[in-house]
């Protein structure tokens, strides 16, 4: 009797014990959590600077960005658009914020980062300048000891005024 009281509370404590140390919790990784926002204090420099090959450096080969104005694929259809853009309008003031929450780390390997946040900057072109905002949401990996955008996505959440962007065309590596 003894015997099957024990092992009826040793399963009742595991049962009960197993499920809290499986929840993840939603607190990053404090290492990865520095190297991504590295990655996006890197990107927020080059906007700031104006400089299109220093800005795709952030992205690996293969990357996506996908913005209110097209899809674009690859590194070098990504400095393009980034040299069309900084032809017409200068970029001033980039704040890249990283939600606390992130990142995430994807897969089993921890080579691959999932990461959401907002943005803001302000643009100056021929007729003035305004203040832009929105969110974004971006998918790092590992490529040696550095970590790269593979994936980025962003919206606008603010009305900009009118100003006379370039009508960048989407284009494939």
């Amino acid at each position: 009797m003894k015997t099957r009281l024990l092992l009826a509370l040793a399963g009742l404590a595991i049962g009960f014990a197993l499920p809290t140390y499986a929840q993840q919790t939603n607190t990053p990784n404090p290492k990865l959590r520095e190297l991504f926002v590295s990655t996006f204090q890197t990107l927020a420099g080059a906007l700031n600077k104006n400089d299109a090959a220093a800005v795709a450096g952030c992205f690996t080969q293969d990357a996506f960005l996908l913005t209110r104005y097209g899809r674009f694929s690859g590194r070098q259809a990504i400095e393009r658009y980034y040299a069309e853009v900084f032809k017409e309008v200068q970029s001033s003031n980039n704040l890249i914020s990283i939600d606390e929450d992130s990142p995430h780390t994807l897969g089993m390997a921890g080579d691959e980062l999932l990461g959401t946040g907002t943005w803001s900057q302000t643009i100056k072109g021929q007729h003035g300048s305004t203040q832009v905002k929105g969110s974004w949401s971006a998918i790092n990996i590992r490529e040696g000891d550095d970590w790269k955008i593979r994936m980025l996505t962003t919206n606008v959440t603010s009305a900009p005024a009118p100003i006379a962007l370039p009508a960048p065309r989407s284009s494939s590596q």
